[in-house]
């Protein structure tokens, strides 16, 4: 018996996260192998692109936490699943997998989650609450792990038994995340648009503008590098690239902390990037300042897969992508000293060190972390599950 898979999230909406990216990927794979692919999510900027290679995209309000439509999705999905003879439901978040979880349950699919996120909870009575509505995502008949971190996290937070556990981390896509494959054309068009000099050290940050995100720490340990007047630090530009979904008073706050720290000719706020791999290519250093562990962390991956130089809080899923000092930096978490502190190394280092470096960052991701190695992985699990 072979697969049929109905990937399950809240929508294909670019810059939500990793979810909605490993879903247009995973869908892609099993195309190529003559497998049906479905996904069901409330549509976004993937939902159309999913559909040219021959994937089928069902629209449904997946989005919504609202308990009644969670309700009616159940009998939604079980229409889906009957018509088009599902075998696995794949849930990748957690209001939609328990309409998923239910509507397994009413036709006799299997159930799967990936669990993308530490998904916290605080202390309490909602705290508990918290819990049991994340627990969903440990429901599965197995559940995919997209780091060590994360299954940990499931053992020792939710009890997970380990043999329920499939570890997949995210993979990079080396037709996109290439240098060679960005044109001159690319940089030059990007430097423009962000009025950039030939000159300019560049640093970016990229993730949506949200606090953890780290945005704030980076502003604070340009601050610090900019009060020790290093000749190395008289060309940097910083960038923060990302959406800030609707956040419009964490974007005021953060204008404000630069305008404090009299960085506005420094560092510069930009929304989302369609062309992250330009923007790989034209950045020296990139940043991930998160403040708590992520449970991956793919600009870790992309920024090595580039041959920047990546600079990463030392916790989470995105420790484990480098090795520090050969692949990248590894800086103590909410530490803007620290986090100044790598990048006046880096800054320091000779062209000839850092070129090493890239190299073996390059090597490193095409070893590990693969968007192809993710997605046979993936595959491998759902041939598992149906055996």
């Amino acid at each position: 018996m072979n697969p049929v898979v109905l990937q399950v999230l809240p929508s294909l909406d670019t810059g939500g996260g990793g979810a909605e990216q490993t879903a247009f990927d995973v869908a892609e794979a099993l195309t190529k192998e003559q497998t049906p692919a479905f996904v069901t999510s409330s549509g976004g900027r993937l939902a159309e692109a999913i559909q040219q290679f021959g994937a089928i995209h069902i629209t449904l309000p997946l989005a919504s936490k609202n308990p009644f439509i969670i309700f009616l999705n159940v009998f939604r999905l079980k229409k889906i699943i009957k018509k088009y003879n599902i075998n696995i439901i794949h849930a990748r978040s957690r209001a939609p997998a328990w309409s998923s979880k239910m509507a397994a349950q009413l036709t006799g699919c299997k159930f799967l989650t990936t669990f993308h996120g530490t998904y916290s909870y605080g202390p309490g009575v909602l705290g508990k609450l918290k819990k049991y509505y994340n627990s969903v995502m440990t429901d599965g008949d197995l559940v995919i792990a997209n780091s060590n971190f994360i299954a940990e996290h499931l053992i020792t937070r939710y009890n997970l038994s380990k043999n329920k556990i499939r570890v997949i981390p995210r993979g990079v896509d080396l037709d996109k995340f290439t240098s060679e494959n960005v044109s001159s054309t690319r940089d030059v068009e990007l430097k423009g648009l962000w009025k950039l000099n030939k000159d300019s050290i560049i640093v970016t940050l990229p993730g949506r503008l949200s606090r953890w995100k780290g945005q704030s720490l980076l502003i604070e340990a340009f601050s610090i590098l900019k009060d020790r007047d290093d000749k190395n630090n008289n060309n940097l530009v910083c960038l923060l690239l990302g959406s800030d979904q609707g956040r419009s008073s964490y974007r005021m706050e953060l204008e404000k902390l630069i305008e404090s720290k009299n960085l506005k000719d420094v560092i510069k706020i930009h929304g989302h990037c369609d062309d992250m791999a330009a923007a790989y290519s034209i950045t020296d250093i990139v940043i991930s300042a998160s403040t708590r562990p992520e449970a991956f962390g793919r600009v870790v991956s992309e920024a090595q897969a580039m041959g920047c130089q990546i600079v990463a809080a030392d916790h989470g899923g995105a420790a484990e992508q480098i090795i520090n000092g050969k692949t990248g930096w590894l800086f103590k978490p909410n530490d803007a000293e620290a986090l100044s502190t790598s990048i006046s190394d880096i800054l320091s280092m000779t062209e000839s060190d850092r070129f090493e470096i890239s190299q073996k960052a390059i090597t490193h991701v095409r070893m590990k972390y693969t968007k192809k190695e993710m997605c046979s992985a993936t595959l491998k699990v759902y041939s598992e599950l149906i055996s």
